[in-house]
């Protein structure tokens, strides 16, 4: 069983830029869908959950924010929030690790220099393009700023790679490597402030791969685990996690709001975009977070699952949950954020602990935003219409992404 206490919380989301008001909106059953500022083409509605409230200048100099994408700029401001909330005073430069996870980078930066080249010529690219593009930046800058020199790491398993950056920040402190990391994910990062004319290529990219949902209704454009679920819309966040080894934090008084006790990754090995349709690599994956946390599938409480509303992918995943959670005498509670904000990509694990620390802290549960109908197939309780009532001493939380990459983790309250 792992021994990391999670210490500090920060989040960037289309729902506030605080754990405080991200959580408190979400259960409040807010969503942040709503029609994008693009044109999806004749006769097409196309649904986004961006962030529109974020001021970089809030949280960094103006040097800062010209050598950074928006993307490395979300990690920065919910790191630093992260780090207030622990207070843990000076940080040993050598034993502080720095594990982000990220899919694409500095996409954002890369498709607009291209979009000046093309409409303006060489000399309007912005000369910081480089050193903006890279998915490191997001780590390089936090260690620059904090002057922390222990190992500095970036992790691109796509949807997974909240809670593998989690993971293998765990295991670090686990195996004694360093006593403190800052660990999480950020994705998006696709505001137009500013950017007239220009719309990112990226936009396009799940429509034209058919993951877009053909809904005339925002509240109906992404449905977790709904029986009449048709695709995704793609959001954008950051979430950022102090975690420190559990003896070295009691000892020092730290107020805990929970512990990383288990963590299981592998690989489907079985297509790019779409999962195993029996679900068995998800399922090994959670089977192998609850062994590493030396504990039996009946004592988890309640699941935030991966869910992003696809017919594939949904499928897999309830496959998945029936074979380690099915059997129960009493169904498991499941619930997915994605309903609320969208598919965050890469941040979403990270934004799904954040809400499930909160809510373990005042004994509730959030729900599935915007899902009716929960598929008749799933053998476990689909949370709908409003947060549950419930104690939840033990988390687990499923994170799937591209490539076939599978991340669960188990997280307790004490």
């Amino acid at each position: 069983m792992l021994d990391i206490a999670i210490v500090g919380t920060g989040v960037v989301s289309a729902l506030g830029c605080s754990p405080k008001e991200y959580h408190a909106r979400m259960m409040a059953g807010e969503c942040a869908i709503r029609a994008a500022p693009w044109d999806a083409g004749p006769g097409k509605h196309a649904w986004w959950a961006m962030i529109d409230d974020f001021n970089a200048a809030d949280w960094m100099d103006p040097k800062l924010i010209d050598g950074t994408d928006v993307f490395a700029q979300y990690a920065f401001a919910t790191a630093k929030q992260a780090l207030a909330e622990a207070d843990l005073g000076a940080l040993d430069a050598e034993r502080t690790a720095i594990v982000h996870g990220v899919s694409m980078g500095g996409v954002r930066a890369l498709t607009l220099a291209q979009h000046k080249l093309e409409t303006e010529g060489p000399a309007a690219i912005p000369r910081k393009t480089e050193i903006q593009i890279y998915p490191n930046m997001a780590a390089s800058q936090i260690a620059m700023a904090h002057q922390l020199h222990g190992p500095s790491l970036t992790v691109t398993t796509a949807c997974a790679a909240s809670l593998d950056a989690l993971g293998q920040a765990a295991q670090m402190i686990h195996y004694g490597q360093v006593d403190v990391a800052i660990a999480g994910a950020t994705d998006g990062g696709l505001t137009i402030a500013g950017d007239p004319g220009f719309t990112p290529a990226v936009f396009y990219t799940s429509t034209l791969y058919g993951m877009v949902a053909p809904a005339t209704d925002p509240r109906r454009a992404m449905l977790p685990f709904d029986a009449n679920r048709r695709g995704i819309v793609v959001g954008e966040g950051s979430a950022m996690f102090i975690l420190e080894n559990g003896a070295r934090a009691r000892a020092r008084g730290a107020r805990i709001l929970g512990y990383i006790r288990g963590y299981g990754t592998l690989a489907d090995a079985y297509h790019p975009s779409s999962p195993d349709p029996t679900g068995r690599w998800e399922a090994r994956a959670m089977e192998k977070a609850l062994a590493s946390a030396g504990i039996e599938a009946g004592q988890v409480d309640a699941l935030i699952a991966h869910a992003t509303g696809t017919p594939k992918g949904d499928t897999a995943e309830i496959n998945a949950i029936n074979m380690v959670h099915g059997d129960r005498a009493k169904p498991l509670p499941a619930a997915s954020i994605k309903g609320h904000i969208g598919h965050s990509g890469a941040a979403s694990g990270a934004m799904a602990l954040v809400t499930g620390l909160l809510g373990m802290a005042e004994d509730r549960f959030i729900f599935n935003c915007n899902t009716t109908d929960p598929d008749p197939e799933a053998r476990f309780d689909v949370v709908i219409e409003k947060p549950r009532e419930m104690r939840v001493d033990t988390l687990q939380l499923n994170s799937f992404g591209f490539g076939g990459q599978n991340a669960s983790m188990i997280v307790t309250k004490t």
